[in-house]
């Protein structure tokens, strides 16, 4: 009996252990490796397609698209033609020449007109008490001008048909430079239409190209059909398609400037042979002539 009761105290107060619970598989991290690749490709698409908008370029790096470039490999460097080299020696050399100061520095106005110049008084009063600061020279193209004003009497040079936006605008041009640079004493050179009026007085005008030591020119990126579209392919290796530009062709030249366009013929018989298409070829020209080879280094 007594054997009987301690059992059943035993019993009783014995606590009694749940089973031991089959614990359930762990489940594989599938969000993580999702993630994981979603990033991944989302970097080899930006390395390989870098973002060209400023603010795409700052969502990824504070330094904005130039950390992208670092990325890339330097482009392969192209062995130059024989015509390159020699015209990068040829403007090197005009580049390194000191300039020849005149005593009387002079500014050369070169109109580019069909015929007679409308606003010739406005020019003539614009002259008058300067006369051993400037030059004139016009280039009429369609009829000889009647002048009103003696600035003007029997400047015209040797003058040919110009059609607008063809290789014969680029040629009427390169005229008046030539003719324009037999004057040692011209140290700038601008290019005018016939509705060109002056908007300044010459004191001002004068000193303020002759306190300067750039060129002035119109110069632009323009991706569309009438920029860059005009872009042919037969301008390679010498004209590359990024160096492509379009502006118009109304410039201010530093005498230096203009002996580099007058002293290139690469650049000049490429436009003119292969840019026919082009409804500003003249602009085009004159920009890859200046700007362009201004920046060139042997």
């Amino acid at each position: 009996m007594k054997t009987a009761q301690v059992w059943r105290i035993g019993m009783k107060d014995m606590q009694i252990l749940p089973a031991p619970r089959q614990r359930a598989h762990l489940k594989k991290p599938t969000w993580i490796i999702v993630l994981v690749s979603l990033v991944s490709m989302f970097l080899v698409c930006a390395y390989v397609y870098p973002p060209h908008n400023s603010a795409a370029c700052y969502v990824f790096s504070s330094n904005g698209c130039n950390a992208f470039s670092n990325w890339l490999p330097p482009a392969p460097v192209r062995e130059f033609t024989d015509e390159e080299i020699s015209s990068r020696v040829v403007i090197r050399e005009i580049l390194n020449t000191p300039p020849v100061v005149p005593k009387n520095p002079k500014i050369a106005f070169m109109f580019l007109s069909p015929g007679s110049l409308p606003f010739e008084k406005l020019w003539d009063k614009f002259f008058q008490g300067n006369e051993d600061r400037f030059s004139v020279y016009v280039h009429a193209s369609k009829e000889k001008p009647v002048h009103v004003s003696r600035y003007f009497l029997n400047r015209e040079i040797r003058s040919d048909k110009v059609v607008w936006g063809k290789i014969s605008m680029v040629d009427a041009e390169r005229r008046l430079l030539t003719n324009a640079l037999k004057d040692p004493d011209n140290l700038h050179f601008i290019l005018l239409s016939d509705s060109c009026i002056p908007l300044h007085d010459f004191e001002y005008v004068y000193n303020y190209l002759m306190d300067t030591n750039i060129s002035f020119i119109d110069c632009f990126e323009d991706p569309g059909p009438h920029g860059s579209g005009r872009y042919s392919e037969h301008m390679l290796p010498e004209v590359e398609k990024k160096d492509f530009r379009k502006g118009a062709q109304w410039f201010t030249m530093k005498r230096q400037h203009a002996i580099m366009v007058m002293a290139d013929n690469l650049y000049y018989s490429k436009f003119r042979d292969y840019c026919k298409v082009a409804l500003f070829l003249n602009v085009v020209c004159f920009m890859i002539c200046s700007s362009q080879l201004a920046k060139l280094e042997y």
